[in-house]
């Protein structure tokens, strides 16, 4: 049992992702512990804009990122993607970010199942 979406082929584990979203975090020096809805108290709205934070800031195991988001947060986790440590999730981040921007020209919705 793992993290799907609905249009797109990357996947990871729930421990995997929370991994994926920690290390995506600290590559815009943000430590994700200090936020709200991750144990700290730290709001987003304190933080600079960065599309990153709509992927970030999103439950790992339901609901869904807008095809207006979609197109806002794919090019940034494109971007990112090649930063990341570990293969796995270079690989799965560049496949959804690819995914992502592909939802946002199609004005679809990405559902995290």
């Amino acid at each position: 049992m793992g993290l799907d979406f609905n249009h797109s082929e990357a996947s990871w584990s729930y421990s995997g992702f929370n991994r994926f979203r920690h290390d995506l975090a600290t590559l815009v020096g943000i430590d994700l512990d200090e936020m709200d809805g991750f144990g700290g108290n730290k709001l987003w709205t304190s933080l600079p804009p960065d599309p990153i934070h709509i992927l970030l800031n999103h439950s790992d195991c339901e609901g869904d990122i807008s095809a207006l988001d979609c197109a806002k947060c794919g090019p940034r986790l494109y971007e990112l993607a090649s930063k990341l440590p570990g293969e796995y999730d270079k690989k799965c981040a560049l496949i959804l970010a690819l995914d992502m921007i592909e939802c946002g020209k199609k004005e679809q919705t990405l559902e995290f199942c």
